[in-house]
């Protein structure tokens, strides 16, 4: 088996079809389809079935995506290893992480890596929900995650970097509280603005309200994180963000309020048991440096989620 095979797997597996991966992979499609019938005479038996100008993965395709997956990471890994006793820099480390967390904390993290690491490059990518984050990793599609829910079980290591606190965050308008603390039980009463269901705010929004009164009013759901404070400063609703984006918020011209009690959620940086690249042994080394501090403990009657 070869690992050109692998990577002309994978793709045509992400694609959906040999044409598309060709094209991607700039390479002659009868030569890709070559290669995969080898691979599949290889393994006996088949990887796609072949649907007129589409392909659909066996049940035999399904179960040799991960393990292709790691194939591919474990051989950049090993080319890293090489490249870095060699003393030569390069690379691409990739992360997956909410667009919350990719604002705060990974933009900074990211950063002080850079400065580092000038030579890594990062591809940042945004999971199709907050649960999807950790599976992401355990099965090699990203190296690292950032997330805010803790794995057990799931072949994935963890280090807490943070605990951001959730501020609510309200337009300018008699509508709603201008000055806080706000209890959680009035926000849920509130109209709010919030992304779709299994984004890590909006499960946040649920988990945390859900509890005050029956389910929290959803007055406008986007797709869209970007749109959401400017939603808020339009006067459709109020939303709940972490401290820091809340605060740009306010600079914006909204209000951002102190919850009662404090909601408070962690900060995880995962990575897959096994080898680790040399790019994602130092974005985690630099992890560990910026947040050495000890995560303070939590003030009574704050609510952690």
């Amino acid at each position: 088996m070869e690992r050109r095979q692998v990577e002309y797997f994978l793709a045509v597996a992400a694609h959906r079809s040999f044409t598309s991966a060709a094209h991607t992979l700039r390479v002659a499609q009868p030569s890709l389809s070559h290669s995969i019938r080898l691979l599949e005479r290889e393994l006996g038996t088949p990887l796609f079935h072949r649907l007129g100008r589409g392909v659909v993965l066996t049940s035999a395709g399904e179960a040799f995506v991960e393990p292709a997956r790691q194939v591919m990471r474990d051989l950049e890994t090993a080319r890293s290893v090489v490249r870095t006793i060699a003393g030569l820099a390069g690379g691409t480390l990739d992360i997956v992480a909410p667009t919350t967390l990719a604002v705060d904390p990974l933009a900074d993290l990211a950063g002080a890596f850079r400065g580092r690491h000038p030579a890594i490059d990062i591809v940042i990518v945004e999971p199709p929900d907050a649960a999807a984050v950790a599976d992401m990793v355990r099965t090699g599609e990203s190296e690292l995650g950032l997330g805010d829910v803790r794995t057990d079980g799931k072949a994935v290591e963890t280090l807490e970097l943070c605990r951001q606190e959730i501020l609510v965050v309200v337009p300018r308008c008699g509508r709603f509280p201008q000055t806080g603390p706000v209890a959680l039980g009035e926000v849920a009463r509130m109209d709010l603005v919030a992304t779709a269901r299994g984004t890590a705010t909006r499960t946040l929004m649920d988990q945390a309200l859900g509890g005050e009164g029956g389910r929290p009013r959803i007055a406008v759901e986007t797709v869209h994180q970007a749109a959401v404070v400017p939603l808020v400063l339009a006067g459709a609703g109020a939303t709940l963000l972490p401290r820091s984006l809340a605060e740009e918020a306010a600079r914006r011209g909204a209000v951002a309020l102190a919850l009662s009690p404090r909601l408070v959620r962690p900060v995880w940086l995962m990575w897959r048991h096994g080898p680790l690249s040399p790019a994602a042994q130092a974005f985690i080394d630099v992890a560990r440096e910026v947040f050495a501090r000890p995560v303070s403990a939590l003030p009574e009657g704050d609510k952690q989620e």
